[in-house]
């Protein structure tokens, strides 16, 4: 097996920096210059100005059953792609969303949301791994992944890209998108939030999101 260069990780970590730029770039042109209808006054949220369609999907959760594209319909869904045995980005990322689902709690509206974390390394993240590491910052927060075939088809959907590689000592390193995806209760694609990710004003965006009329898709 040939061992990947140093650069090919750099260059996936450019790919990713570069993706998210580009998302960001188009938000901001289409929500300018296309005409979109008014959005409700956001901090960190940023929203396609027309929401996007989703493939037919299918994942596991941990606790065994599918995750599809149903199961982001009816309410508005916050998904954040990442690992396990990630060192830094993603506890980080899912204990600032504990904070968060806190918050919302606080506010009546856990009914009408719903937190996401895939493992894009399924490998390692059996369902009893997986559904543990994510319980323990949340038993509410769904923790779900698939195999390569069905990851890379919804992520490529969402606009995230993801990477595993082995290093030159044969461990797996692991790269992937830092933004988490907004869902709408029809589940459509409707924007993103970017790390880092600040609780209070992203709990602030989301009630806004959940209080949005245009939102409903009525």
């Amino acid at each position: 097996m040939n061992t990947p260069k140093p650069a090919s990780r750099l260059n996936l970590t450019v790919l990713i920096l570069l993706a998210a730029v580009a998302a960001a770039a188009g938000l901001w042109l289409g929500n300018r210059y296309l005409g979109a209808p008014p959005q409700p006054r956001l901090t960190t949220a940023l929203l396609y100005p027309e929401p996007r369609a989703l493939p037919e999907f299918t994942l596991a959760q941990a606790n065994g059953q599918p995750l599809t594209l149903a199961d982001w319909r009816g309410h508005w869904s916050i998904v954040y792609f990442g690992y396990a045995s990630c060192p830094d980005v993603c506890p980080t990322t899912l204990q600032t969303f504990k904070a968060i689902w806190a918050d919302l709690g606080r506010r009546g509206l856990k009914d009408k949301v719903r937190i996401d974390f895939i493992s894009v390394d399924p490998e390692r993240d059996s369902p009893d791994v997986l559904g543990r590491y994510v319980a323990f910052f949340s038993r509410d927060f769904v923790a779900a992944t698939g195999s390569d075939e069905q990851l890379t088809r919804i992520t490529r959907a969402l606009g995230l890209i993801y990477s595993r590689t082995k290093n030159a000592d044969g461990a797996i390193e692991v790269d992937h998108s830092g933004s988490a995806v907004i869902i709408d209760p029809l589940g459509r694609l409707r924007g993103i939030f970017r790390p880092p990710f600040a609780a209070q004003e992203t709990a602030d965006d989301i009630a806004a999101l959940v209080a949005w009329p245009e939102g409903k898709g009525s």
